[in-house]
Parts: structure tokens; sequence; C-alpha cells
């Protein structure tokens, strides 16, 4: 990480304070967790923050990676650090409160970037957390007060009246930040009765903890641990005995804090949509008649939507009348979990393992839901963070875990997740395979019963005998191993490297299945992307049939996976 402190809000601040605000909520996120009771109880406000601000620093890191690997005297400008942080918290999001932060940095953004400025000073950060609090304000369909749009406005206003450096505007900012997140229980009454302050707010508060740790090299005050006036124990005392305004932490150590009669829709609905305004306007107006806790952030063509409703299939629909959602995520506000009480809610025994796998497509998704395992999707470019990773075998809820990366390029992602979740008490084993076929493999032979060692070296086995090719498209002339290869040639990979270069999909697959059968094999696996047609699948079946005897052939639709079509040999 870039030293601190810095001088002035440039391309490398914005690195630095990416950077220190993930630290800063991975040490808060299971405190704002515990204190998640609105709009919905359901315990991953911290997480979901972490989450967004993990997508944020992959993004600036890719840009700085870039500009480095082009051997340039100079590194990213503040325009590309600044719109590098947005887009990539704005594709990260996750819950209300990511959603909120993605459009509080989209704002901050707008206003750095503006003229491509070499860097901002006092008056430049000024500007830019007014118009993250008023732009994060607009994107809300029923601003609440009380949340962290509150504390957004109050740290914009603290800053208002600062005058000086960078350092002296977030310092002013995090104050009055913390200020307002100490009123919000007496403004809401659902926070005034579980005893807590809003968990969005608590982590605004702690991103602008980090900028302040930026600018001036000085962690701020109360950001570890309980930011507000409360005990050392970080209890209050009931809401009757409590004045309006004593707010603060009740740790909660067993969960969010329970609130009594807390209703709402059955369904959050996230997804990334590529529309236009106009389009946008009228998903607002649908969404808005459809449910609640609405937010919808982004501009440019590419928005993020969130919505509390109780037809999720609605929902997803109208997002497919205004344009091109896509990475849909639904989670069900269950009975028994969300909107009943901490009593009410029966402790949920852990299984004993669990297969985590990170697939490349929503067909290969469902295949390995049927089969047991807990998925993460990976979208095309859009690899999942560790803390995705980390977020699925928590899920999982089980004593042991087996974790299928599927990718050569997350195998590093995937161990740090693994190491994270072992530090609370699970046990995980990592299978470091390749591809979503070896991944196949491994879980056909998945048996939960057998001794945990015994099931990952049976299943690190199966993996590894699977040979794993792809047939994709260039997107550029580049050098490979089979040559030259120009854009839209036809590409087929064995274990990661361009065997064969081609004209047309069936032929260049047919020439990579030769030659993987040519080293013997008993089963092919076809995993077919949307782009290609049935007859594909067909004629490369045919050709195993009548080329290889006793070779079976298995086919599956894999969806949106990049690649056109994925192979597997055992």
């Amino acid at each position: 990480m870039a030293q601190v402190p810095q001088t002035f809000f440039d391309a490398l601040a914005v690195r630095t304070w990416c950077g220190l605000a993930l630290e800063t909520l991975g040490r808060a996120r299971e405190e704002i967790d515990a204190i998640n009771v609105y709009p919905v109880a359901d315990g991953d406000t911290g997480t979901n923050l972490y989450l967004t601000v993990e997508s944020a620093v992959a993004a600036v890191e890719a840009v700085f990676a870039g500009h480095a690997a082009a051997s340039g005297p100079d590194g990213p400008t503040l325009a590309d650090a600044a719109r590098a942080m947005a887009h990539g918290a704005l594709i990260g999001a996750r819950g209300n409160s990511g959603t909120i932060l993605a459009q509080l940095l989209r704002g901050m953004a707008q206003v750095l970037a503006e003229d491509d400025p070499a860097h901002a000073d006092g008056q430049g950060l000024r500007l830019a957390l007014r118009q993250a609090a008023d732009s994060a304000r607009r994107a809300v369909a029923h601003p609440v007060e009380g949340t962290v749009l509150t504390v957004a406005s109050a740290a914009a206003d603290a800053a208002d009246g600062a005058r000086g450096d960078c350092g002296t505007v977030a310092r002013a900012a995090y104050d009055g930040a913390r200020a307002a997140l100490a009123a919000t229980p007496g403004q809401l009454p659902v926070l005034e009765r579980a005893g807590v302050v809003d968990a969005g707010g608590r982590g605004l508060v702690a991103v602008l903890g980090a900028l302040v740790e930026t600018f001036t090299g000085e962690r701020a005050r109360g950001v570890a641990g309980s930011a507000y006036p409360n005990p050392a124990d970080g209890r209050v005392a009931p809401a009757a005995d409590r004045a309006p305004g004593d707010g603060v932490l009740d740790e909660c150590a067993d969960g969010p804090a329970a609130v009594p009669g807390q209703e709402g829709p059955a369904f959050e609905v996230i997804y990334l949509l590529e529309a236009g305004d106009g389009a946008v306007e009228r998903l607002r107006e649908r969404l808005d008649a459809l449910g609640d806790s609405l937010v919808v952030v982004g501009g440019d063509g590419l928005w993020n939507v969130h919505v509390h409703v109780d037809d999720a299939g609605a929902a997803v629909e109208a997002g497919i009348e205004a344009g091109r959602p896509h990475r849909i995520r639904i989670t069900h506000f269950g009975a028994g979990d969300v909107h009943t009480t901490g009593a009410e809610r029966p402790p949920r025994e852990r299984a004993q393992r669990a297969v985590v796998a990170v697939v490349p497509g929503e067909g290969l998704a469902g295949l390995y839901t049927e089969a047991g395992a807990t998925t993460v999707l990976a979208r095309p470019g859009e690899p999942p963070a560790s803390g995705e990773l980390v977020q699925a075998v928590r899920r999982a809820h089980a004593r042991e875990v087996v974790l299928l990366p599927n990718d050569a390029e997350l195998r590093h992602t995937a161990a740090a997740a693994a190491e994270q979740v072992r530090t609370e008490g699970i046990r995980v084993a990592l299978i470091p395979t390749r591809s979503a076929v070896q991944g196949i493999a491994a879980l056909a032979v998945h048996e939960p019963d057998r001794r945990f060692d015994e099931d990952v070296v049976s299943m690190t086995s199966a993996a590894g005998a699977t040979r794993y090719a792809e047939v994709t498209v260039a997107e550029r002339q580049s050098w490979t191993m089979a040559g030259i290869c120009q854009a839209g040639d036809v590409l087929g990979l064995i274990d990661g490297d361009v065997a064969v270069i081609g004209a047309d999909v069936a032929e260049t697959a047919e020439t990579v299945l030769d030659r993987m059968l040519s080293a013997g094999g008993e089963m092919v696996t076809l995993v077919l992307g949307d782009d290609v047609p049935e007859a594909v699948a067909a004629h490369l079946e045919g050709r195993v049939r009548e080329g290889y005897l006793a070779v079976d052939t298995v086919v599956y639709r894999g969806g949106r996976q990049g690649a056109l079509l994925l192979i597997g040999v055992e």
C-alpha cells in the first residue's frame, strides 16, 4: 500500500484510500453485521460494504497494473483512478448499503474527474463530498432520515464549513458523520427499539475514517471499535431509559439485533442493467410500485438496481423490458429468518461437509447446485473476489468445506478465502481445479460420508485425471503456442495453452477433441455456451461414437460462460 499521508487528492490518494477503507471495513465487518436491523435485519451490511469496496480496490489496482505494464513514465491520472473506483464499486455493489456507497463514490468521482485535473485540493474534496451526498439521495426512491443518507449529508455539511487542506476537510467530514450517526436512533424508531445506530451509516463512518488516515497518516478515533459515545462494553441502556440521540452500538454477538414485529417483502433482487436513461426512469416507476428499498445507481448506460419485492420474477422482467440485466442475484428473506426475532429463530445446525464451487455460467450453476454444491457465479471478465468466496463458504454452513475455484487464475484468491475462513473454525480443503469440467469430475466422486481427507484425495485425483480444453474466439491479434492468431479466429486451448487456430467452431473443436483423445480417455464432457448451436454437440458426439470405442459423451448447457465450448476428457 502507498505511504500515508497524501498531500493532495490524486491517483495515489485514491488507491491509498480504497486500500485503507477495505482494511477498516474488514476490522469492523462483524460489528456492523451485528447491528444491521434496517431496512431488513439480515445481518450482512458490513459484509456487503466490504465486498463493494473490495471490488473498487480491484478496479483501481487494475488501472495501476495496466499503466505499469505499459512501461510509461507516468501512472494513472486522478480521473483514471476515480472512475475505476466508481466503476468497480458499481459492478460489485452488494445490498442496500453497498449500492448506496457505490453511488457515493460515483458522485465523488464525477467531481474529481471533471476536466481531468492532476489533483484536487481541500476545495475539490468539499465539492466531491457534497456531490456524493446529493447524488446518493437522488438515487433512493424514498429517502429515510436516520440512515446512511443522513450520515452522508452531515459529512458534506461539515466539510462545507471547513477551510484548509484535504486532511482538514476529511477530518471535518468524519466528525460530522460521527455526530450524525450517534443521533440516528432518535430519528428512526426501529433503531431506537433495537438500541443500535444505523449499520450503513456506521460503515460510511469507517470509510470516512480511512479518508482521514489517507491525508493525515493518523487512524481516526473510534474506527477500529466503537465510534460513538457509548459505554466501554458497547452496550446501551434500554430505549425507555435512554435520551434521544444517545445512540450507539449494541454488540449483539449472536447476530443482528431483534426487532419485534418487523415485516417486509420476501426477496431482495439486485442486478446490473445496461439501459438508457429514459428506460431507467420508467423502470424506477415500475419497481417502486412492486416493492420498497428501491435504489438505482449508475449512469452512462450501466446501472446497479436494488429492490425488495414479493415477486422477484416481476422485478427481473421489468429489467429485461428496460434493457439487458445481468449478474442477477435474488436473496430470499425466508420465514424464520430475517423477519423473525432472535427468540423465535431456531439455531441452524451446521452440516458436516459441503462443496463450494466457482462456476462460469448459469447452466453449470444449476448443475452444480443439483449435485449439492454451493455456487459462486463468475461472469465473463468479472471474476469473484475473495470476499465472495468467504461468503459462499459461510453460506454453505458446514464444519468442513471443499473449495473448487475451477480457474487457474483464481487459485490465489481461493487460497486467501480459505485462509480467512479457517480462522473461523471451518476446516477447508482447496482443490486446485483449473476448469469447471475438472470440478464436475471432482464432484462426481464426492462422498460426504467418507473421512474428510479421503474425500479430498479422491476428488483431487478425479480432477487431476481430467484433461480440460476450451474453444473461444480471439479478441485481438497475438502470438500463441500455435502461431499468430488474428482477431476473430477460433482458438482451441488444451490445458490452458493455445493448441489449434481455426475458422470454424465445430472443426476446431473436433481437432481439439482428437488431440485430447489420442492419449486415451473413457468419458468426454462437453459444456456449450449460449452462442453454440446443438448441431456442434451432435457433430462432436458422432465423432466420438464413430472414432473412439467405449468412450461415453455427456453434454451440458453452460449459459453465458465466456468460452464457446468447454471440453473435459477423463
